[in-house]
């Protein structure tokens, strides 16, 4: 099996995308990179975010809760020189190496890195499959760029699970109905 497909999920967060993503990557036939968000969590509570680079295993923290450094999100201080050391050249090397580039996700805080925007922009501008996460309410002209140009696939918590099977067949080129919405 082929991978050609160009796939962008959207949801809210918390919803699910990065673990809809790490099921869907084990069952791709295909060299991938780029990155995943992975949250921290201290006592069953989300504290931060970490950029894990799919091709080397590097991973940073790049966002946390009570922190004085850094561009403020909400609760979050973000550490835009981690996205630009860990994330963009993970994206990068994808585009240049791997048959599927992976980038989880753009949401304002990753778009808070110059080189984030450009390095999603040359991906989009690219001819490898993509599997992109997108923040469902990102406002930002390249993550409507992603939902426009890729076959975008919704998530919600009561079908994650079920999107598995329908990720995997869009990046193969087939089709595959996605699941009624519960």
């Amino acid at each position: 099996m082929a991978i050609k497909g160009r796939v962008a999920i959207t949801g809210r967060p918390g919803v699910g995308k990065t673990t809809l993503i790490e099921r869907v990557l084990p069952l791709v036939p295909a060299t991938y990179g780029g990155f995943l968000t992975k949250e921290v969590r201290k006592c069953g509570h989300r504290v931060g975010f970490a950029l894990v680079d799919l091709g080397t295993g590097e991973e940073c923290l790049f966002a946390r809760v009570q922190s004085s450094g850094g561009t403020k999100f909400g609760r979050y201080a973000v550490d835009v020189g981690a996205v630009e050391r860990v994330g963009v050249p993970a994206i990068l090397r994808a585009i240049e190496t791997k048959e599927l580039v992976v980038v989880d996700e753009i949401a304002p805080m990753e778009l808070s890195a110059l080189g984030f925007i450009a390095a999603v922009e040359q991906a989009l501008a690219s001819d490898k499959a993509l599997l992109i996460a997108t923040h469902a309410h990102a406002t930002h002209p390249v993550a409507d760029r992603a939902r426009q140009e890729l076959q975008l696939v919704r998530v919600r918590m009561g079908n994650r699970d079920a999107l598995v099977d329908t990720v995997v067949a869009l990046l193969s080129g087939t089709t595959l109905a996605p699941p009624a919405n519960p």
